[in-house]
């Protein structure tokens, strides 16, 4: 007997209406309506209405960011717009009733369900897509077979991973990346809008758009909250579970990737050898490493390193920051790097919360700024650390211009007023702006906001919070196929 006919086709379809509701209600559940939508959803939902190319839509991202409120709300998006209720199907992948059911199998009994004779003009959305075995050939012969249907799947880390280590999807999938939350999606999740007012600031001999506070006080105990409990939407809303990150975020984000999806896709065998890794780079986040110290530090030979940074780069756990010389040259020898987790409230998950006055501010802090950044993939972002005689340099944050390999702009991250008011401790960014004829820089603070200039380099002072708001306010706003490089704000 074959296994999928241990559950009957009766109990399967009886699932199938129960996840899909709006058959009969014409409206999703109230669980998922009265969820407030990510901003990321006006970036996504173009793609779902794509009608003119003939492509899967797939939304990948790490675990518990949105993505399954993120196909709710598109339903609902079209069932507001006057879609067909019939015509919108939702299946979660996950569930073990779908065991060795393929795609089509699937879509036959969502027909069934329906009395339909054909999917022209439906919506169907697959969700945790992942969990279907060699899941882009199915959905490569899907978006084929029904070329009037509109595919759209969700998957975590492990689909993800499956993508981007196959070609089977070239020229039928569009992917959309689903980030942890920035800083500005945690500000409007919150309903604190009321802090921040559009105004201008100077910078590169003009005046531009900035968004800024009234309260920075305020600000900066939001953004302290937002490094702790904020890459996840659920927490964000819950203080429950913000009592408990350990065993929310752990447990169910952590752990599913490092136990289940990473050893699963890449035959991992030492579970807990990666497990004490990830946690070893995770309280060290934002700092330089090198295989040679990182090897003798965790006891794991260099390969395997290698292996693991790049099973936790791809499972968006972290990122990693490769080194460029004072003059933004490539090292033909990569012998450090940064490793940054890619949501510092994965740090808190596994340790403590940090304070305002904690040594590791100043890391944290870094790992919030460059994780805006690390939205916009294109972007090639290094930091700068080089060697004169005895003396050593290093600017945190530089974007190279990939066409001509030149610095197009240094950031130097602080959590620290001191070099709003001793302009001149920034020896190594001084360095760095004239030795690459940069006649501006970025500089973090803790709260001052101001223009100072020093050895003809105009120095713009903003407040970490204020940075990062900006960032992704910035990042939301442009297009996602005209980015041009953008400035350092």
């Amino acid at each position: 007997m074959a296994l999928q006919n241990l559950i009957p086709t009766e109990k399967i379809i009886e699932r199938l209406r129960y996840e899909n509701p709006w058959w009969v209600t014409r409206e999703i559940p109230a669980t998922y309506s009265s969820m407030s939508k990510r901003l990321y959803f006006n970036e996504f939902y173009p793609f779902v209405i794509e009608g003119d190319i003939k492509r899967a839509l797939v939304l990948m991202g790490p675990r518990r960011v949105g993505k399954t409120v993120m196909l709710f709300h598109s339903i609902e998006k079209l069932l507001q717009n006057g879609s067909d209720p019939h015509q919108l199907f939702f299946v979660g992948i996950d569930n073990p009733i779908y065991v060795n059911l393929s795609l089509e199998d699937i879509l036959t009994l969502c027909k069934t369900a329906l009395n339909l004779q054909d999917l022209k003009g439906s919506y169907v959305f697959f969700d945790e897509i992942q969990y279907l075995k060699h899941w882009e050939r199915h959905l490569k012969v899907l978006v084929d077979t029904y070329p009037e249907t509109k595919f759209i799947v969700s998957g975590s880390a492990a689909a993800a991973l499956k993508w981007y280590s196959t070609e089977s999807g070239a020229g039928r999938f569009t992917d959309f990346l689903l980030p942890p939350l920035t800083f500005q999606e945690y500000i409007h999740l919150k309903k604190l809008d009321h802090l921040i007012f559009e105004s201008t600031i100077a910078y590169e001999r003009k005046e531009i758009n900035y968004c800024l506070t009234h309260d920075a006080k305020a600000l900066n105990k939001e953004f302290i909250n937002y490094m702790n409990f904020g890459g996840y939407p659920e927490v964000v809303l819950s203080e429950k579970i913000q009592s408990d990150m350990g065993r929310y975020v752990k447990n169910d984000i952590v752990d599913k990737v490092l136990l289940r999806d990473l050893p699963s896709l890449y035959g991992i065998r030492d579970v807990q050898e990666l497990n004490r890794f990830f946690t070893y780079i995770a309280y060290n986040t934002g700092n330089e490493f090198s295989y040679e110290t990182m090897s003798r530090e965790s006891g794991i030979q260099k390969d395997t390193l290698k292996k693991y940074l790049e099973y936790l780069e791809a499972a968006f756990l972290i990122k990693v920051l490769y080194k460029v010389g004072i003059n933004a040259k490539r090292l033909q020898r990569i012998t450090s790097f940064k490793v940054y987790l890619t949501n510092p409230s994965l740090r808190t998950a596994l340790f403590s919360p940090i304070h305002e006055s904690d040594q590791e501010m100043r890391n944290i802090v870094e790992t919030a700024i460059l994780s805006q950044w690390m939205h916009r993939e294109q972007l090639d972002l290094t930091y700068a650390r080089w060697k004169e005689g005895r003396n050593e340099g290093e600017v945190d944050l530089v974007l190279v211009d990939d066409k001509n390999y030149k610095p197009v702009w240094g950031v130097e991250i602080k959590w620290s007023n001191r070099y709003f008011d001793k302009p001149q401790a920034l020896k190594s960014l001084i360095k760095f702006c004239a030795s690459n004829k940069l006649d501006s820089a970025v500089v973090t603070t803790i709260d001052k906001l101001g223009v100072k200039e020093l050895h003809g380099i105009k120095f713009t002072f903003l407040p970490a919070a204020l940075y990062a708001y900006n960032i992704g306010a910035t990042t939301l706003n442009e297009k996602t196929n005209h980015w041009s490089l953008p400035n350092p704000l």
